[in-house]
């Protein structure tokens, strides 16, 4: 399930500073705006390609699909390339479709003690800068920019993120999860549409006949 732990931001401009408060890292201020944006998103589409390398498997594994998100806790990633794969998050369960091997895996929504700090950022149950600490990270392709989150009380599924921001647009443009044991997954966004207005049908997921549940 580690697809589930994209965390999903969107940036503006640079630090916050109020009358009579302590001036903020711009690291820090960027991450306000970011969470403050994201507040704002009641739901998304965009497009992905997926790179996941290992320590095991240095060369990259590339992957294309689609994704769906609305708050609060609704997801659905449709993978276009190898097996067809699917997963689902209705606000209830979650779905692992595997039609390459005719089963589905289903298990509860985790709840909020339950759930990775990524995963809850990305369903609006989580907040950037309470759950993680920032820093800016160089390599950021041009026009973006990039910043380093670590959380901070320790994941079980990742160690810290990187995520890339297009400097205009706000649009998310990237996201790194670096997991425990050295692995990366490298997601690269594009035709991201914020607030276009997804039903909860179409987070309605049905399990195929002739398939084995687990």
């Amino acid at each position: 399930m580690r697809v589930l732990t994209i965390v999903v931001a969107l940036l503006a401009g640079g630090p916050l500073v109020g009358a009579g408060q302590t001036p903020v890292s711009p690291a820090e201020g960027l991450a306000a705006r970011v969470q403050a944006h994201y507040a704002g998103v009641r739901d998304f589409t965009a497009d992905f390609v997926l790179s996941t390398t290992s320590p095991l498997t240095p060369k990259p594994l590339v992957e294309r699909g689609t994704l769906r998100v609305k708050k609060p806790g609704r997801m659905r990633w449709v993978f276009r390339t190898d097996d067809k794969r699917e997963f689902v998050a209705d606000g209830v369960h979650i779905y692992s479709f595997f039609p390459k091997d005719k089963y589905v895996m289903r298990s509860p929504m985790p709840t909020d003690s339950e759930a990775s700090t990524a995963l809850l950022f990305l369903s609006g149950r989580g907040h950037l800068v309470r759950d993680f600490t920032s820093t800016l990270a160089s390599g950021a392709q041009a026009g973006e920019s990039r910043l380093e989150l670590r959380p901070r009380t320790r994941q079980t599924d990742f160690e810290r993120l990187t995520l890339d921001v297009a400097n205009d647009t706000l649009a998310f443009r990237g996201l790194v999860v670096h997991d425990l044991q050295g692995g990366e997954s490298t997601y690269r966004f594009s035709n991201l549409r914020e607030n276009v207005g997804l039903t909860d049908a179409e987070f309605v997921f049905t399990i195929p006949r002739g398939v084995v549940i687990r």
